[in-house]
């Protein structure tokens, strides 16, 4: 009953950078923000309890093709830029004070905000989605990119070697692993590790060592989930246009 009580309280309006920058430091990103258009507050008693920003979206994510099943695919740039912008906004930052965490603000900042964007898109990246699922919640569609195939192959030479998935979470036993391996399996992950670096521009020439091996599992793990709504109120008149603009 508390809670129910605390979230009757609980107000959202129009906000401002400076409202941000009041809890900024709460989010695991820095503190800088770019371009944005618009950002909404929550408060309790005076206080801002959370905040939520919306940007203008990038032209190409090639999970919005998948999700909108190539939507905006078969576009020149210049049309493309131009369909996103009217169409889309991207959700770039939602941070609760961490008194107020655990009553369901961010959904409720999430579910209640984006109708207010009046765009028949509205998406979200996260790269903490699958511990925290409030943008679900909040009534956005998951969709995950798959591992590329230099991370499926990093990923099975170290399970030739014993270090499973499980493992790849905690770079200390990963590290004491590999300096458990006879020389043989040394000289087989140092190849793999050198192979899949490659990829990564300037890493490709790390040092061997903890934060090599942290970086590669970084790549291994971080696989950021693709968010996405759709205001169905707006979805048939906008694609009576988009039609038009493919037309010309």
């Amino acid at each position: 009953m508390l809670t129910e009580t605390i979230t009757d309280k609980l107000k959202i309006q129009t906000g401002s950078l400076s409202d941000y920058k009041k809890l900024s430091k709460y989010h695991y990103r820095d503190s800088r923000l770019g371009p944005f258009e618009k950002i909404f507050i929550v408060k309790l008693n005076g206080h801002i309890a959370g905040v939520i920003v919306y940007s203008m979206a990038v032209p190409y994510v090639a999970l919005r093709n998948v999700a909108t099943n190539n939507y905006f695919a078969g576009l020149s740039r210049r049309v493309l830029i131009s369909l996103v912008n009217k169409n889309v906004r991207t959700i770039s930052r939602v941070i609760v004070e961490p008194r107020f965490r655990g009553l369901g603000l961010a959904t409720r900042l999430v579910k209640q905000t984006m109708p207010l964007m009046n765009v028949p898109v509205v998406e979200a990246l996260a790269v903490m989605g699958h511990i925290n699922p409030f943008f679900e919640k909040a009534g956005m569609t998951a969709y995950t990119a798959p591992l590329s195939a230099g991370c499926i192959r990093m990923k099975e030479a170290f399970s030739l070697v014993g270090i499973e998935d499980e493992m790849l979470i905690d770079t200390d036993i990963v590290q004491e692993r590999i300096k458990r391996l006879s020389s043989g399996g040394k000289l087989f992950i140092e190849r793999e590790l050198q192979e899949f670096l490659q990829n990564y521009g300037k890493r490709k020439n790390m040092a061997p060592g903890f934060k090599r091996i942290q970086y590669v599992l970084s790549k291994l793990t971080a696989r950021p989930v693709y968010y996405i709504w759709f205001n169905k109120s707006l979805i048939e008149h906008e694609s009576t246009n988009t039609q038009n603009h493919k037309q010309k």
